[in-house]
């Protein structure tokens, strides 16, 4: 499976999501998935690519251009894809997913998943799209979502493929239901 995850270019303000990061790296590689992330060697996205490469983990790179030039690219991936800009990134890190995972991140984070979100929605693909809600991280988007279905924006049988997941142990347990 190809596990296409969005998360952030900085650490955030707590270690707990570099070791969530570092975790779900480390079940990446161990279950035999790749990862498709955005090929920086920054932030989260450095400690998750690094937690796949130490565990013997395939990783593709998406990134643009203008990171490639700036030298945000880690050099050891087994595949770097360049793209001309962010939208040609996140069309092809949608492209590639089996499953779309979002870390706690920032607004480009959030962006990303969105985008999963409505294609899953306009029923383009059928693949999950978790949010790892570590420590409440994404409850308010939990919130906007039902609010979004009390308001009549949104309908539950729309959203069948967005999950919020706790855990990695609940993050397992969802895309082994994909196999």
């Amino acid at each position: 499976m190809k596990i296409t995850v969005y998360l952030g270019s900085s650490c955030g303000s707590d270690e707990k999501y570099g070791r969530l990061a570092e975790e779900l790296g480390v079940w990446i590689a161990r279950h035999g998935h790749t990862l498709v992330y955005g090929g920086a060697r920054l932030g989260l996205m450095n400690i998750l690519a690094e937690a796949v490469r130490k565990n013997g983990g395939r990783i593709i790179g998406v990134m643009p251009e203008f990171m490639l030039r700036a030298r945000r690219n880690r050099n050891d991936l087994d595949e770097l894809i360049v793209t001309a800009d962010m939208a040609e990134r996140r069309k092809k890190m949608l492209e590639l997913g089996d499953a779309y995972i979002a870390l706690p991140g920032g607004p480009g984070t959030l962006e990303e998943i969105s985008e999963a979100i409505s294609a899953s929605r306009l029923r383009l693909h059928h693949n999950p799209c978790i949010f790892v809600n570590a420590d409440g991280y994404y409850e308010p988007l939990r919130q906007q979502f039902q609010m979004m279905m009390e308001k009549g924006f949104l309908r539950q049988e729309e959203i069948t493929d967005v999950y919020f997941a706790a855990d990695l142990a609940e993050i397992a347990a969802l895309l082994e239901e994909q196999k």
